[in-house]
């Protein structure tokens, strides 16, 4: 017995189904409708499509159906074999039009703990597995590199939600080889930086800083032959301005000084290694600085552990758990170890989840509540969710 598979486009439901019917294994397409009658109703008697349909699958048996070749089609009626408490609560979870989070935002908070926490670990995984397309792309691109691969990543992060495609872009447009040849020295990798990000084109700034990367720019540009023009250019809007795109990106060349960085955060086994590896800070050009020729107040432009909490749950713990599948190795137990000793994010579907009755205790679950709510609840798969199905079940 094989259900086939799903067809999200036109024609039949089911592609390749195998069933047994009347004793008999058949092999073929499935079709469902609420009523037998929406067959006819949906013009499938005439439909080439549906010549391979083995069953048809409804709610209600209204009238027999035949296929093009006038053989009647066997049907499966599911009235009799669903309760009414079942139907009862699959119409209070989604025919209700009250709610303004998700579907079951009145019943979430009833649901068996046990059960609860069980799935926000499958959530956690499906969250790091969605995060694994893009390092494995970039793994293909840096030719099973995978310090340049953290390199990328890493960078794409810093940039947070504002400037994240903007230093993306920034990243794959320099060669690594490059990048690690300068590494030791920080204006040759903030110039890079910045140069590459068009910070270095303005003029009618006098500092001498400013000049000096301007300068190491222009050398570097010809002697590697750099290429900016794939780079999207970093916006300020909207940001702090701890977050401000000039202080993330000498706050990265600073940590870029580190040698061996990769094999330090796969090595590290405490959110303790993790803090002394990641906790840099910007040059101390910008102590005085959030931009070029503009002074400010003094003030050491360090990175705070909550950013860092965010590089470690987009950069580095999906970085490790890529690694270790690509090793074969079985890392679950710690990674699940440090996420559950990051704080929680902050932002409004955590919020939501809290309000009603499902708080984040720390970043596995924070992460786990935007699995949930991004692939299972804004896109109704109810049906497919561990919550979804006990409020159906009434258990």
């Amino acid at each position: 017995m094989n259900t086939g598979t799903h067809n999200h486009l036109s024609g039949p439901d089911f592609f390749n189904a195998q069933l047994r019917i009347g004793g008999q294994l058949w092999a073929g397409n499935v079709e469902m409708h609420v009523k037998s009658s929406d067959w006819y109703a949906h013009h499938h008697e005439s439909d080439p499509n549906y010549d391979n349909v083995i069953l048809h699958v409804v709610w209600e048996n209204d009238v027999e159906i035949f296929g093009r070749d006038n053989v009647e089609i066997p049907a499966l009626e599911l009235k009799n074999f669903i309760s009414k408490r079942v139907l009862s609560n699959y119409y209070h979870l989604f025919k209700s039009r009250t709610t303004s989070f998700n579907n079951c935002e009145k019943d979430i908070g009833t649901v068996d703990q046990f059960v609860l926490g069980h799935w926000m670990e499958r959530m956690y995984f499906e969250r790091l597995e969605e995060k694994s397309e893009l390092i494995f792309e970039l793994l293909k691109s840096a030719k099973n590199n995978w310090e340049e691969v953290l390199f990328v990543l890493l960078l794409k992060n810093f940039g947070l939600k504002i400037n994240g495609e903007a230093f993306l872009s920034l990243g794959k447009a320099l060669d690594f080889r490059m990048v690690r040849k300068i590494s030791n020295n920080t204006l040759q990798l903030e110039s890079v930086f910045f140069g590459m990000s068009g910070f270095l084109d303005r003029g009618g700034i006098n500092d001498a800083y400013f000049l000096e990367l301007q300068n190491e720019y222009r050398y570097l540009k010809q002697k590697f032959k750099l290429n900016e023009t794939a780079v999207l250019g970093p916006q300020f809007f909207k940001l702090r301005p701890q977050n401000f795109p000039t202080i993330r990106l000498s706050q990265f060349a600073t940590l870029y000084r580190k040698q061996f960085l990769f094999s330090k955060v796969m090595e590290a086994g405490t959110l303790k290694d993790y803090y002394q590896i990641l906790r840099v800070s910007a040059s101390k050009y910008w102590n005085s600085h959030y931009t070029f020729g503009k002074e400010s107040g003094e003030q050491e432009k360090k990175m705070v552990t909550p950013f860092i909490d965010l590089l470690l749950i987009n950069t580095i713990l999906p970085l490790k758990f890529c690694y270790a599948r690509h090793k074969g190795l079985e890392v679950h137990e710690k990674i699940l170890r440090i996420a559950v000793e990051i704080k929680t994010e902050k932002n409004s579907t955590v919020a939501n989840f809290k309000k009603y009755g499902v708080p984040a205790m720390n970043a596995k679950d924070s992460q786990a509540l935007l699995q949930l709510y991004n692939d299972y609840c804004l896109k109704n798969k109810c049906l497919q969710c561990a919550v979804g199905m006990q409020l159906l079940s009434g258990k």
